[in-house]
């Protein structure tokens, strides 16, 4: 493998997520991402062209691993 690509690990790694599926995958709107994003609880997006961002998989999922559960 070479240095300029890091091994991936797990299903998804190194996938990328667009703000909709995000949103469908955490159950926050876009002004709640955008909000814990400035407050720096939740993952920044990368830039993958001059107007869009998406979330890395792994991050995102991470996040979701972090959140308490509450069972009801």
């Amino acid at each position: 493998m070479s240095a300029s690509s890091p091994q991936q690990d797990g299903p998804g790694a190194g996938r990328l997520l667009r703000r909709p599926e995000v949103e469908h995958e955490t159950g926050l709107s876009c002004a709640t991402i955008y909000r814990q994003i400035e407050a720096g609880t939740f993952p920044r997006p990368r830039r993958i062209g001059r107007r869009a961002v998406a979330w890395c998989a792994s991050a995102i999922e991470a996040w979701k691993q972090s959140r308490p559960f509450n069972d009801g």
